[in-house]
């Protein structure tokens, strides 16, 4: 039987992605890890990712400024990363600023049945202040037609609030990042499935106003009451010149 070359190559892939996880825990096996608070860092300079916690490791890839990567934990003055690419080592910490710590206040949001705490992930979310106060009332517009309360995609939820972050950085409002591209693909990036999905965007400085812009508008509006749609994720970023930038994805599986 002849092996198809995809086949061929994505056993190749798999053998060197297993070599590299072993290389990688050999590496830093006698370390002592840290926790570092956050999960996402976005990188302030061209940095190096290299296969071990110093300046004598190997370079595994180079990644530019304003990359966003996601950070495991601290060894000494280095970080233990995945970058673009699937990448895993480690970058010095000097480089990097973090964005979204792994938990955050609760205070200031309205309390429901949905609290905007999820495991659906490896890890659990909690949401910001804005984040819950825009998550409740967008369940309270579904709950008047009728409609099951959204729950929070670990996952999704930090690709919402990325979404929003790079909108506040790179000072443009679309659907469409130039970091990203459009929606679909970004959620593709990170590995996000789903059968349906859909995404709203915002700038307003007040959250109800926000949510109250959404459903004065009809393919907003669609995307809030859209029955198909049961995992959500909601990233609030202050900036801009609107105030805040909102960003909802959503999900159906």
């Amino acid at each position: 039987m002849k092996i198809k070359k995809k086949t061929i190559v994505l056993l190749s892939c798999l053998i060197i992605f297993i070599t590299v996880i072993g290389v990688f825990t050999f590496s830093f096996s006698m370390q002592n890890y840290y926790n570092v608070g956050f999960v996402t860092g976005l990188t302030t300079s061209n940095l190096n990712v290299r296969s071990g916690p110093g300046t004598n490791y190997n370079i595994v890839t180079t990644i530019p400024k304003n990359q966003y990567i996601r950070v495991f934990a601290g060894i000494g003055d280095w970080y233990i990363v995945q970058v673009e690419g699937d990448f895993i080592g480690a970058v010095s910490k000097k480089y990097v600023k973090a964005i979204y710590p792994q938990t955050s206040s609760n205070s200031g949001g309205s309390n429901s049945s949905n609290s905007g705490t999820s495991n659906t992930g490896n890890t659990t979310v909690t949401l910001t202040a804005d984040e819950k106060e825009v998550f409740n009332l967008i369940n309270q517009q579904r709950a008047n037609n009728g409609l099951p309360a959204l729950k929070i995609d670990n996952e999704l939820q930090r690709v919402a609030r990325i979404k929003a972050q790079d909108m506040v950085d790179k000072n443009y409002f679309s659907h469409n990042s130039p970091t990203y591209g459009s929606p679909f693909d970004m959620m593709k990036s990170f590995k996000i499935s789903y059968k349906t999905a859909g995404e709203n965007i915002a700038g307003n400085n007040n959250n109800s106003s926000a949510v109250t812009a959404w459903m004065n508008s009809p393919g907003h509006k669609a995307n809030i009451l859209n029955s198909s749609f049961n995992y959500t994720g909601v990233g609030v970023v202050n900036g801009s010149k609107y105030g805040k930038i909102y960003v909802q994805m959503f999900i159906g599986k």
